[in-house]
């Protein structure tokens, strides 16, 4: 392990809640908790004002409503906060070309690699001037944490949060370490750190002080070695630029449970659409379709089937999925489906498309794109034009719209035949509220502002010089 703090950890801070907080002036310094809405919709992100009373990511929607009813809730908009993150990443990236991304709001730097940085001052000048030029270019604020190994630099920006710079400087790990709880460390989940409490292991100080051999016979060899290298703060693992993506897929969860066979069917194929669409924006292909069925009393059934050849052709997935259901008792109800591809690679086998070809005259209905919102588990989304039949423009609250006559505005609430619309800009005061019909042709979805107006001419390099 290096001897310098030059392991950059960046955390942007309630990523998805300020990102709607910093577009909408309404709802700036209130509770906003952003996730799927339906009764079994989870948390996706709460802002720091909702976490005051107790709502935290992955608590059930319902839970949260309870602790904090006067909340703002919202639909995520996960391409809002795709292109927010690649701006952020674009500004790492700037920094090192290795640039570890944990999600997209995530991500670990080695400033080292890059010439950044060479110490400890001229690591915390980068911290520094980073998390000025993310509020510059993204109007939003990250929290960063700088040690000389990734886990040091992570609990650093945990201490850092939020919109702050923790340094972890060489010599002092060990007693920073040490009354941490177990749970602090990388790998020690609930199931560990529970075993651990039952050995009277509490602390990180007493995780060291068990010794290796303890650790080892209580978790195993390579768990045991691993957590024992932590405990005494040492952590080899490098920041890897690119992380080799090992699957792609998609699943709904709904808020009624599904017990007619044609429409699971139909939601089926939908889902391999929408998989398909993933795949192609990702350049990639695959051999291994996977179907996931979770039933009305929660158990989780997985089945999958390997092709010939990798393919992202969505008829393939579609069919291969479709055969992989026809060996799932789905009587009962069901109330989660997902499709996924593993096995990726970065070509496709040209044969599979006669195989399509062939598969489709064993009957399979071919099922084109449906429009549906794309939210995944949290948002519990269902078919938008199930059996062919025309339904209601659906208003997720928190999407953005666009009136005719009144502007740019974001979907506060619908039902009973209405939809009620603030109208407001990142750039304006807190806006007024209408009402109208949902079928209001003045009325259309629209594309999200950007936080911060981008100057002409000007590239993340010039806001970095």
């Amino acid at each position: 392990m290096r001897n310098t703090p030059t392991i950059l950890h960046l955390d942007m801070d309630a990523f998805f809640a300020s990102a709607e907080q910093a577009s909408k002036p309404s709802l700036r310094g209130k509770a906003v908790i952003v996730g799927g809405l339906g009764p079994r919709g989870v948390v996706a992100t709460a802002s720091y004002e909702a976490r005051v009373f107790g709502v935290h990511s992955a608590m059930p929607m319902a839970q949260a409503r309870r602790l904090a009813p006067n909340a703002a809730y919202l639909v995520p908009r996960f391409a809002f906060y795709r292109s927010i993150s690649e701006q952020v990443m674009a500004l790492l990236r700037a920094l090192s070309p290795l640039v570890e991304p944990l999600s997209l709001d995530e991500a670990f730097v080695d400033l080292e690699a890059g010439g950044a940085a060479w110490d400890e001052a001229s690591a915390r000048l980068v911290g520094a001037k980073l998390r000025a030029d993310i509020r510059a270019v993204t109007g939003l604020t990250g929290s960063v944490g700088l040690a000389a190994c990734k886990m040091l630099a992570k609990i650093a920006s945990e201490q850092a949060k939020p919109d702050g710079l923790v340094v972890i400087e060489p010599g002092t790990e060990r007693a920073m370490l040490g009354p941490m709880p177990v749970r602090t460390l990388p790998g020690v989940g609930p199931a560990t750190g529970d075993h651990l409490r039952r050995a009277g292991i509490h602390t990180v100080e007493e995780l060291a002080e068990a010794g290796e051999d303890e650790l080892v016979r209580m978790l195993g060899k390579a768990h045991g070695h691993a957590l024992y290298a932590m405990a005494l703060a040492r952590d080899e693992r490098p920041v890897v630029a690119e992380r080799e993506t090992k699957s792609v897929s998609v699943e709904d969860t709904y808020d009624v449970d599904i017990h007619d066979r044609v429409r699971v069917g139909l939601e089926v194929q939908r889902l391999a659409d929408r998989c398909v669409r993933r795949l192609r924006e990702a350049g990639l292909s695959g051999r291994t379709i996977v179907l996931k069925v979770r039933r009305y009393d929660f158990s989780t059934l997985t089945r999958s089937e390997t092709l010939r050849g990798p393919t992202d052709d969505p008829a393939v997935v579609r069919e291969a999925a479709g055969r992989l259901l026809e060996s799932v008792d789905t009587t009962g109800g069901v109330r989660l489906l997902g499709v996924g591809v593993s096995g990726l690679a970065d070509y496709t086998q040209e044969d599979l498309f006669a195989q399509a070809a062939g598969e489709r005259g064993r009957g399979a209905e071919d099922v084109g794109e449906d429009g549906a919102g794309e939210v995944g588990e949290a948002g519990g989304v269902g078919a938008a034009a199930e059996m062919g039949a025309a339904v209601e423009r659906r208003w997720a609250a928190g999407h953005d719209v666009r009136h005719a006559e009144f502007g740019h505005g974001w979907v506060q609430g619908s039902g009973v035949g209405r939809v009620t619309v603030r109208f407001e800009t990142p750039e304006s005061g807190p806006g007024r509220v209408r009402t109208f019909r949902v079928d209001d042709p003045e009325l259309v979805p629209a594309e999200p502002l950007p936080l911060v107006p981008r100057r002409p001419g000007v590239a993340v390099d010039e806001v970095r010089a």
